[in-house]
Formats: structure tokens, C-alpha cells, sequence
């Protein structure tokens, strides 16, 4: 066997330096400015994207809503999947974080709430986005468990529509999000009527679920590689608008 042939097969046989490696990645669907479906863009996105290529991943990616998600990471049918947390309940391994969400209550101003607390929602009737019910802390949690009114959606415009009909009496997102989805149901729903936001909680901190854990290491050097660049901070100011 030639030197180079032999080369050859022993680097092939070392998994750590395989470069282009291809995951199965799942995100949310559409959720702008964070993840445009279809479209291979968003802030979210395009951070993922840029750290799995730091790390010598491509990524194969698939639009699922969040519970599909899990649900197919815990299968390991995905290899990973993006926005998540340990709070998911679900067995894999979690990345650094990655990206921080701000969610909101949000609900009509003419309707006069008084809403001072996470636990005061437990008397409304509340939208919120998939799995919201684990990552948004114990607290939240216990109010959607004992909340008979509480429902979670698979698409995050479902919220906009719901709460500018008055068909729901509060909705919890974010504020990005919420915001720009108004543009897309602006000849569904009145969206000039006012609005408060109750701001009830901390910035969510969003990690990657990986089934193998050196896929998770690889992605965390590949995520502070991009930070380190500038690359992280010329992704966040392309949509800093938002």
C-alpha cells in the first residue's frame, strides 16, 4: 500500500478530524426574524449554521414544530435540534447557550389586566408557543399544569391571530417575534388596538440538543470560534431592526 493511500485510510479512520460531516438538524417553523422556514435564513438560524460550520458540519435541515422535535431527538432521528434546553425533559447533550429569547405576556389594553405575576395568568385563558410549559421555569409551569385554559401552539402566528381577535385573553412571546408576525396578519386582524406588555420574564437563555456528545463539544468550539471572529456579532446586526 502507497504512503499517501495509507495516510488515507488512517485519517479516515480518525472521526475527530472528519470535516463536512452532514447533520439532521430540526429548528422550529417559521418564526421570524429568528428562523424564515424554507428559506435557510433568521438570526437563530444563521448562528447555528455559522458555529456547525466552524466545527466542520454541514447541516440537513428540517422545519418541525417543537414537540415533533423532541420528540424525534429523544428517537435520535434528528442529530440535533435548535431552540432547547436541559428544562426540556428531554435526554440529550446541550450545548453552550447559544441565543437568548425575551418572552412576554402580552394582552389587548382595552381589557384593563392587571397581570404582576406569572402565577396571576392562572386566571386567564393563555397562548403560548410549544413546550413553553417546561422552558419558561417552575413557576410558569405550575400555572399551565393548573390552568384549564392554557394551550400551546405549533405555529407562532396562531398567537397574533388569537389574541388580536380576543379569542384568547393572553399570549407569551417574544417580543421580536411577536412583532413581526403582526405584518403578516395585518388583513386578518386588527392589529392597531393597543397592546401591554407584561414583562413577568428574564431573558431565556436557548441551547443545541445533540445525541452524541462530540458533536455537542465540536459545536461548542465552533460556536466560540464564530464569537470570537466578530462572525456571531455580524449575524445579531443584520437583524439588530428587529
Amino acid at each position: 500500500m502507497g504512503r499517501g493511500l495509507l495516510v488515507g485510510v488512517l485519517l479516515l479512520g480518525l472521526p475527530w478530524l472528519a470535516m463536512g460531516e452532514e447533520l439532521r438538524f430540526g429548528f422550529g417553523t417559521q418564526k421570524p426574524p429568528y428562523i424564515y422556514e424554507g428559506e435557510d435564513r433568521g438570526l437563530e438560524l444563521e448562528i447555528v449554521t455559522a458555529a456547525a460550520k466552524a466545527a466542520g458540519f454541514t447541516l440537513q435541515y428540517h422545519y418541525l414544530p417543537m414537540e415533533r422535535l423532541h420528540l424525534l431527538l429523544g428517537r435520535g432521528e434528528l442529530d440535533g435540534i435548535a431552540a432547547t434546553s436541559e428544562r426540556s425533559g428531554v435526554q440529550a447533550f446541550y450545548s453552550d447557550v447559544y441565543i437568548q429569547y425575551h418572552n412576554y405576556a402580552i394582552a389587548l389594553a382595552r381589557n384593563g389586566y392587571r397581570i404582576d405575576s406569572i402565577a396571576d395568568l392562572g386566571q386567564y385563558s393563555v397562548s403560548a408557543f410549544q413546550r413553553a410549559r417546561f422552558l419558561l421555569g417552575d413557576e410558569f409551569q405550575r400555572m399551565a399544569e393548573n390552568n384549564p385554559r392554557y394551550r400551546e401552539e405549533a405555529q407562532q402566528i396562531t398567537r397574533n391571530r388569537l389574541l388580536y381577535a380576543g379569542r384568547i385573553d393572553v399570549a407569551i412571546g417574544d417580543k421580536r417575534i411577536i412583532n413581526y408576525l403582526n405584518r403578516e396578519v395585518v388583513t386578518q386582524v386588527d392589529i392597531s388596538q393597543p397592546i401591554v406588555w407584561y414583562d413577568l420574564f428574564p431573558p431565556t437563555d436557548y441551547k443545541v440538543g445533540f445525541v452524541h456528545a462530540n458533536q455537542r463539544d465540536r459545536f461548542n468550539k465552533g460556536l466560540q470560534q464564530i464569537r470570537d471572529s466578530g462572525e456571531y456579532r455580524a449575524i445579531e446586526k443584520k437583524y439588530q431592526r428587529y
